[in-house]
């Protein structure tokens, strides 16, 4: 498959001054692919996605999921922000729950199973925004008082406390960060240019976040085609 793209080379992200104080540490990992082929369903991916089951079922437990690092880290700040990670578990952690207790994954599009895959595979959480839905560049800060959220699945906006962290364009907020996103942005069987946001939170190293995007990118070019925007 071949396509164009003629619009900006690539979308950034800025993380607030008063966050960086308040999460020491905290910091997300851009990926931009343009050109991309969203969808429904793909043979292919379904085969793919049967060993990746099989591998977690092989190689992970319940018990080793409450002591890994990264999923702790994950917990600690989600009770920072207000969060319970026992009723909204980090989205990696809980990928792999649901195949543990013999559940499928979900089935959605074949972007957003591939960047599932590859959450599981890299234990990082993983956001996804259609990039020609966004307006300007993104900005990670503090929620203000009773701004409303409308989450995908969600039947109406809710309404935010201010503790939470969350993620703007120039215009509205694309997530709850870092595990709810927006609505209007998420990606569909039309979106050609998807924004990735590959979540860190503090204890998360450097090179795992780097690892979570380089798997992304291999998932979801395998079965969505696409090529970095990133120069």
């Amino acid at each position: 498959m071949t396509s164009t793209y003629s619009g900006r080379i690539s979308l950034s992200l800025r993380i607030d001054s008063t966050l960086s104080d308040r999460f020491p540490g905290l910091t997300a990992k851009i990926v931009n692919l343009k050109g991309v082929e969203v969808r429904g369903e793909s043979t292919e991916l379904e085969t793919f996605k049967a060993e990746i089951l099989e591998r977690v079922r092989n190689n992970w437990t319940l018990e080793q999921l409450r002591e890994h690092s990264t999923f702790r880290a994950y917990r600690d700040f989600f009770w920072r922000i207000g969060v319970d990670p026992t009723k909204n578990r980090p989205a990696a952690e809980a990928l792999i729950r649901r195949i543990l207790h013999g559940n499928p994954i979900p089935m959605i599009n074949t972007l957003v199973d591939s960047y599932n895959l590859a959450s599981i595979e890299s234990t990082v959480a993983i956001a996804a925004f259609d990039e020609d839905k966004l307006k300007g560049d993104l900005h990670m800060r503090q929620a203000e008082r009773e701004e409303e959220f409308m989450g995908i699945g969600m039947g109406k906006p809710a309404l935010l406390s201010g503790g939470e962290v969350v993620v703007t364009d120039d215009d509205r907020l694309v997530a709850v960060y870092p595990y709810r996103d927006a609505d209007f942005s998420k990606v569909t069987e039309q979106t050609k240019n998807v924004v990735f946001l590959i979540c860190g939170v503090p204890n998360i190293t450097a090179e795992t976040l780097k690892y979570a995007g380089k798997v992304t990118v291999e998932y979801v070019t395998r079965f969505c085609d696409g090529t970095s925007g990133d120069r």
